[in-house]
């Protein structure tokens, strides 16, 4: 196998830079990027003659050598590389798809001998000392385009659920502050009265109040090495276990929680958390993950104090709410940034009628399955691609059937 190597033009001389001809270097390869059309920097002719650059032809794997060692794609475009990158000419017995494929699946192999103290690479003979499999070209045609169709599944899969995210997005902001109407059509000043309010127009039926009139908040446990010491250890929750739509349990601490402490930090089923640092104002739901779980002095405990205001909305207000800075004005400031208690009493929140609630609910409720069945689907491909390379990159699976088909 024939390799050539690239080169970077003079970056202070702007007449060998942005010509029109593509020009990659390590920051263009991505994991599961295998295929290189774009990439973030452009050359000039005479930025490709004075330099070490040269033009690879469409279609020729390149692989990264600095860095990012192992980390390969196909030029869908001619491109010129820096010297961090090596284009491998290979010779017509392999298929260029199916190279990549089985480059990738031994990146780990050659990641292991990149050697460097700051910045890693490996030497031109170590990488080509690595074998692949070598079936019939026919074979590999069609193992590369059996990988390749779980990829664009992949690809397509993930496309889906961003484009589900940005919808998400923008009905949170509407139904958040229009809501639906009993025709189930969100609300819009041409069909419903609306007023001003301090967080901005909403429906005449809605409310602002303060954070401290609709929830009974509770700050946690101050921790101390005498508390981690005690006779009655049990789990609790710090900030890091608070994350949005979820509480991360799967490395608990322990800490000493006397009778009255329980009674006090106890966790039920529909609590809301909500960080005090950090991430200031991050909320999720309690859903009673674990038996017998507290929490710390980082994270408020908020409960409605009566049953007008349902608690999963909770979290979804402060997401959109944080994006629109309603904390910017209650954030205490030292070397890291808190929300007290007190500030916390009097951050504003709208309060539509509890029927209102529910339906806003049941809207975003509807958005969060599409997500969860999309995030399933891609994790169901994203595990027959890795069974798929190992058993067909191996041998292990045969294709010889399927060129038959």
């Amino acid at each position: 196998m024939r390799t050539s190597g690239g080169g970077t033009p003079e970056r202070d001389n702007p007449d060998l830079w942005n010509g029109g001809i593509p020009w990659a270097s390590v920051k263009d390869f991505k994991d599961g990027l295998y295929r290189l059309s774009t990439t973030k920097e452009q050359i000039s002719a005479k930025g490709l003659k004075r330099s070490a650059s040269h033009l690879i032809p469409a279609g020729t794997p390149i692989i990264c050598t600095r860095m990012a060692v192992g980390r390969i794609a196909r030029a869908d475009v001619p491109v010129a590389i820096n010297q961090d990158l090596r284009a491998l000419f290979i010779s017509d017995d392999f298929d260029t798809d199916y190279v990549v494929w089985a480059v990738d699946a031994i990146r780990h192999q050659i990641e292991k001998l990149a050697i460097g103290s700051t910045v890693k690479g490996i030497s031109i003979d170590q990488l080509l000392s690595f074998e692949i499999g070598a079936p019939p070209k026919p074979e590999q045609t069609k193992i590369a385009e059996i990988l390749s169709t779980v990829d664009r599944a992949i690809e397509q899969t993930e496309a889906l659920i961003a484009k589900q995210q940005r919808l998400k997005t923008g009905l949170m902001q509407d139904l958040l502050t229009r809501g639906i109407d009993e025709h189930g059509n969100l609300r819009s000043e041409q069909t419903h009265k609306f007023k001003d309010s301090p967080l901005g127009r909403i429906p005449v039926e809605w409310e602002v109040k303060y954070i401290g009139e609709v929830f009974e908040i509770q700050l946690g446990k101050m921790l101390s090495q005498k508390a981690t010491e005690g006779i009655s250890p049990f789990p609790y929750l710090g900030n890091k276990n608070v994350q949005w739509d979820r509480v991360e349990v799967t490395d608990l601490q322990m800490m000493d929680f006397n009778v009255r402490e329980r009674n006090k930090f106890e966790l039920r089923p529909g609590d809301i958390l909500m960080c005090e640092g950090g991430e200031v104002g991050r909320t999720c739901l309690w859903r009673g993950e674990v038996e017998n779980c507290y929490y710390q002095k980082a994270i408020h405990r908020l409960r409605p104090v009566d049953k007008g205001y349902l608690p999963e909305l909770f979290p979804r207000y402060m997401r959109w709410g944080i994006r629109r800075g309603i904390l910017a004005d209650f954030t205490s400031q030292t070397s890291i940034a808190h929300l007290t208690l007190e500030k916390l009493a009097t951050v504003p929140i709208i309060v539509p009628p509890i029927c209102d609630q529910i339906l806003i609910a049941q809207g975003l409720d509807s958005l969060d399955k599409k997500l969860e069945n999309l995030s399933v689907t891609l994790n169901k491909f994203r595990s027959l691609k890795t069974a798929l390379m190992q058993d067909l990159l191996t041998g292990r699976m045969r294709v010889t059937k399927l060129l038959h088909d």
